[in-house]
């Protein structure tokens, strides 16, 4: 949108040729008479524009005020000849810049392009530097309409106490938006208890989840189990496809009770937890074979949220791994190489079956200046014809169409405005599997 300029001048004439030129340069300009009237203004300008000396509220108040409202607004002061000890002043109060009467249009109208440039540059920064903390501390990096959603998906439902099931292929940061999703809850502050289901063993899952009494089998000691130790807080229950069929309904009963009974022990414990299960496998599939119990997926599943693989993040890609090459070479004590032009269209072009933590391992090794592993663009450094470049580009964006249509080639076909036999033909020359 186009950038709205207050102008604050005492002198209507002055005041109207401002706005004016203001406006012949492209911009938005709301004249004012008075300090008071420009605050008390429902519109937010992008940039403030103030005579210094008004009768009522001059353009220091102003000034003040509008920093107090928005710090990062700039204001640029128009000073009278003598005021100058003045402008100094307001300058070191946080005015952007200062003109003094006479002044050139052209230049005024520098100085505020200048004024708006920097407001943005310092916007982007801070985004940039907040999306670097959030990975630093264990959160979601990226720009991509993919985690732009996925980020109002998580702050939409994380104050909620609802339990979620979280599907997505293996190493797309399942866990990650678990956290995130603890992070944001009312449950902060209680305890994130993790459980990875594939990894542990049958007999002892049980043991694990539900805890157990001194004398439940021998050599046992009192033991809080999982889903105890989570209470007042959330249990994550990570690859929960692989719990064992045994123990589906023990754990539905504690979910539905939100009470569990230890191993030897007749006496309910009530739970106040939340439970987020992750998946690589699509659960609702699972409950048709009978793999995964329905009334346990509909007891997890009160939302679900889908994780993107990395291959459908675009220029994430990019974001992503110099990021973690920047950390690898900042551990290594090591310079970063540069990455240029032919490397980043192969990141763009790889497949990435295993997503975020094969890009890791790649941005280490290139932060290292180790030899790059082989992709599906051929070695790093292969020449590449323009055809190929076009068939990859199309065979990439078939795959991520085809994605988001779950499959659906008449879908697919609509949305990349082709006949549906020439997309199957194309599906089958490039091997995509849909």
């Amino acid at each position: 949108m186009t950038a709205l300029i207050h102008v604050v001048e005492d002198d209507s004439d002055h005041r109207h040729a401002l706005c004016d030129l203001i406006e012949a340069a492209g911009y938005r300009a709301e004249g004012f008479a008075e300090g008071r009237a420009a605050l008390a203004a429902t519109s937010r300008p992008d940039l403030v524009l103030t005579d210094l000396r008004m009768p009522g509220m001059d353009g220091q108040a102003v000034l003040e005020a509008v920093r107090d409202r928005d710090p990062d607004c700039p204001v640029v002061m128009i000073s009278g000849h003598g005021d100058l000890a003045q402008a100094v002043q307001a300058m070191r109060a946080g005015a952007e810049d200062f003109l003094e009467k006479p002044y050139d249009g052209m230049h005024l109208l520098t100085v505020i392009e200048r004024s708006l440039r920097a407001r943005a540059a310092r916007a982007e920064i801070g985004r940039l530097q907040d999306q670097i903390t959030r990975a630093a501390e264990g959160g979601l990096l990226g720009q991509s309409a993919a985690i732009t959603a996925l980020h109002a998906r998580i702050d939409a439902l994380a104050p909620t106490d609802l339990d979620i099931v979280i599907i997505g292929e293996t190493g797309t940061g399942k866990e990650l938006v678990a956290r995130a999703l603890h992070a944001g809850s009312a449950r902060a502050a209680g305890p994130f208890v993790a459980v990875n289901c594939a990894a542990l063993p049958e007999s002892l899952f049980e043991i694990e989840i539900f805890g157990h009494v001194a004398g439940a089998f021998p050599g046992a000691q009192d033991k809080p189990g999982k889903l105890e130790a989570a209470s007042g807080g959330t249990l994550l229950l990570d690859e929960v496809e692989a719990m064992p069929a045994a123990i589906q309904p023990k754990l539905l009963r504690a979910l539905q009770e939100r009470a569990v009974e230890r191993l030897g022990e007749n006496r309910l414990i009530p739970l106040d937890l939340r439970i987020v299960a992750t998946s690589k496998a699509d659960l609702r599939s699972l409950t048709l074979d009978g793999s995964f119990r329905a009334d346990l997926f509909y007891r997890l599943a009160g939302a679900e949220i889908a994780v993107e693989p990395l291959r459908a993040l675009g220029e994430d890609v990019l974001l992503l791994f110099s990021h973690y090459a920047g950390l690898a070479a900042a551990r290594y004590g090591r310079p970063l190489p540069p990455l240029d032009y032919a490397l980043k269209q192969r990141l763009l072009r790889r497949a990435w079956p295993g997503n975020v933590r094969e890009l890791k391992a790649l941005a280490e090794r290139f932060a290292l200046g180790l030899d790059m592993p082989e992709d599906a663009a051929g070695p790093v450094g292969a020449p590449e014809s323009l055809a190929d470049r076009v068939a990859a580009f199309e065979a990439r964006e078939i795959q991520l169409t085809l994605e988001r249509c779950r499959g659906n080639t008449e879908r697919a076909a609509r949305a990349l405005g082709m006949a549906r036999r020439t997309l199957n033909d194309k599906i089958s020359r490039y091997g995509i599997r849909s």
